[in-house]
C-alpha cells in the first residue's frame, strides 16, 4: 500500500467519464444541428484537456508512489478491482492524449463531409478509453481498455478513411493489433491462477521464477511489440495511416504508438526483470534492424503519408533502445522523444492533411514549388520537418540525445548503430522537404493561392510552442518523471 498515494479533489474517474459524459449529451442531439454538434464536441475536449493540466499543476514530483488513486470494486468475489492512479511515467500520455483530441476535432471542422455527429461521438469515446488504458493499475482491466481503443479506431478509418483500401486497411489494423494480444491474455489469466490477482501493487512484489518471467515476457511482448510497431510486425502501420483520416493519423501516430512502448515500462520491465535483462540483446538487435531498414524504405516511398508512418516506425525504434538500456537517462529520453513524437509526427500528418484537402492527392511527385504559392505552409512545414530530424533546439534533440547517452552505458555499438538512424532521418527529411517545397511549379496539379487559414494556422500554433518548450526546458517534463524512472531502475536492480 505505501506505494500508493491518494488524492481526494481531483478525481480521475471524472477524467475518464468527461469525454463519455459529452458523446452522450451528443447522441440526443438532431444530426441537422451540425454547429451544436461541433461546438460541444470540442467544448467536451478542451474542458478535458484543461482539467488534465490539474492533474500536473497538483502532481507531487517528490514521490514515486502512485497518485489520484481510486479503487472501485468490480468482481469482488475474484479480487478484481478497478484500481486507477498515475505516476510520472503516465502522467504526460494523459496530457497529450487529452491535447491532441481537440485538434483532432478541429482538423474534421470542415473536411468531414458524412457522418459529422458520429465522428465527434468517435473521438471522444476513444479520447476515454485512451486515458483510462493510462491511468489502469489493474492487468486485466488494462487489457480490455488497451483492447477496447481498437474499436472506434477501426471504425474512424473505416468509415471516414479517405481512399478505396481503407475497410481493407481497417480490417488489417484490428487483426494484426488483436492477434498479438491474445497471448497477452493468456499469460494474465496465468498469473492471476498463479497469484490470485491482477492488482499491479500486489503484482510488482511478486517474485516469478527466471523461467517463468522468460515466458510471460514473451507474451507480453507479442502484443506490445505489435503496438510499437516492431519489424517485422510494422506492416499494418503505414497502410493504416494512408487510408486513415488526417484526424485518425494523429491519434494513431501520436497516442495508439504509445500503448505499446507505455505497456512495456509499466508491465514488462517492472514485473519480469530477469527477463527483460535475458531479452536487451534480442531487443536492440531487433530496433537497430528496424531504424536503419524503415529509414532507407522512407527515402524510396513516393506517398506523403507513408514517408512519415515509416519514419514513425524508426523514432519508435529509437524509443525502444532507450528503455531497454535500463538506465534513467535511457529510459527518462525514451518518455521525451515519445511525448515529441506525440507533437512533431502529429504535426507533419497535419501538414500532409492541409496539402490533401486543397489539391487531392498525397503523390509526391505531382507537388513542386509550393513555396511560391503556400509560404506560410511551407514555414510551418520546414519546422517540423527540422524538429523531425533531431535539430538541436527541438523537442526531438533532447530526447534522441539522452537515449544515446543511456545506449552507450549499455552497448556503444547499438548506440553508435542508432545514431545512423538520425542521420538517415535528416537524408529523407530534407529530400521530402525539397521536392514539395522547391523545384519547379506544376500547375496543372496544384491551385494557386492556396495557402493556410486562420484555424490552421491556430492549429498548428500549440504543436509549435510545445516543441520548443520541450526542447529549450525540458526540465518541467524530467523533474515530474525522474523520481519515477529512478524507482523503476533501482526495482529491476537495473543499476
Amino acid at each position: 500500500m505505501s506505494q500508493f498515494l491518494a488524492s481526494s479533489h481531483l478525481n480521475l474517474s471524472g477524467l475518464i467519464l468527461c469525454p463519455l459524459l459529452g458523446s452522450i449529451i451528443l447522441l440526443v442531439i438532431p444530426d441537422s444541428r451540425i454547429q451544436l454538434i461541433r461546438s460541444i464536441g470540442l467544448c467536451t475536449s478542451l474542458i478535458t484537456f484543461l482539467y488534465s493540466l490539474f492533474f500536473w499543476i497538483e502532481f507531487d514530483n517528490s514521490t514515486a508512489k502512485f497518485q489520484f488513486v481510486e479503487s472501485i470494486r468490480w468482481l469482488p468475489y475474484s479480487n478484481i478491482n478497478l484500481y486507477i492512479g498515475i505516476d510520472g511515467i503516465s502522467l504526460f500520455f494523459v496530457v497529450l492524449t487529452t491535447f491532441l483530441i481537440p485538434i483532432c476535432i478541429l482538423v474534421g471542422w470542415s473536411s468531414i463531409k458524412s457522418y459529422k455527429k458520429e465522428y465527434m461521438i468517435a473521438f471522444l469515446i476513444c479520447e476515454s478509453l485512451m486515458i483510462a488504458v493510462f491511468c489502469m493499475l489493474d492487468l486485466l482491466l488494462f487489457y480490455v481498455f488497451f483492447e477496447s481503443v481498437l474499436i472506434p479506431m477501426f471504425i474512424i478509418i473505416g468509415i471516414w478513411g479517405s481512399r478505396q483500401r481503407k475497410i481493407q486497411a481497417a480490417y488489417q489494423f484490428f487483426l494484426y493489433t488483436l492477434l498479438g494480444s491474445v497471448f497477452m491474455l493468456l499469460a494474465i489469466l496465468f498469473i492471476f491462477f498463479q497469484t490470485g490477482t491482477t492488482d499491479l501493487r500486489i503484482l510488482l512484489t511478486t517474485e516469478f521464477s527466471e523461467r517463468r518471467q522468460i515466458l510471460l515476457w514473451i507474451a507480453f511482448f507479442a502484443s506490445f511489440s505489435v503496438k510499437v510497431p516492431m519489424v517485422p510486425v510494422h506492416i499494418w502501420l503505414p497502410e493504416a495511416h494512408v487510408e486513415a483520416p488526417t484526424a485518425g493519423s494523429v491519434i494513431l501516430a501520436g497516442i495508439l504508438l504509445k500503448l505499446g512502448t507505455y505497456g512495456f515500462l509499466r508491465f514488462s520491465i517492472p514485473m519480469f526483470p530477469e527477463a527483460t535483462f535475458f531479452f536487451i540483446p534480442f531487443i536492440c538487435t531487433l530496433s537497430v534492424i528496424a531504424i536503419i531498414y524503415t529509414s532507407l524504405t522512407t527515402v524510396r516511398q513516393i506517398d506523403l503519408k507513408k514517408m512519415i508512418a515509416y519514419s514513425s516506425v524508426a523514432h519508435m525504434n529509437f524509443v525502444t533502445i532507450g528503455m531497454f538500456s535500463l538506465n534513467i537517462q535511457g529510459i527518462e529520453g525514451s518518455i521525451l522523444l515519445m511525448l515529441s513524437h506525440g507533437l512533431v509526427s502529429s504535426a507533419l500528418f497535419l501538414c500532409v492533411g492541409a496539402l490533401y484537402d486543397r489539391h487531392k492527392t498525397r503523390l509526391v511527385k505531382y507537388y513542386g514549388g509550393l513555396v511560391s504559392i503556400m509560404p506560410i505552409f511551407c514555414t510551418i512545414f520546414l519546422f517540423f520537418t527540422l524538429a523531425n530530424m533531431s535539430l538541436p533546439g527541438s523537442s526531438s534533440f533532447i530526447g534522441e540525445f539522452l537515449i544515446l547517452i543511456g545506449a552507450f552505458q549499455r552497448n556503444s555499438l547499438v548506440a553508435t548503430l542508432a545514431a545512423l538512424g538520425m542521420i538517415l532521418g535528416a537524408a529523407y527529411s530534407l529530400w521530402l522537404y525539397n521536392r514539395v517545397v522547391f523545384g519547379n511549379f506544376k500547375p496543372n496539379f496544384l491551385k494557386k493561392f492556396s495557402d493556410l487559414n486562420r484555424r490552421e494556422v491556430l492549429i498548428f500554433l500549440p504543436f509549435i510552442v510545445g516543441v520548443i518548450w520541450m526542447g529549450v526546458y525540458p526540465e518541467v517534463f524530467l523533474e515530474c518523471m525522474h523520481t519515477s524512472v529512478s524507482n523503476l531502475v533501482q526495482h529491476g536492480k537495473f543499476d
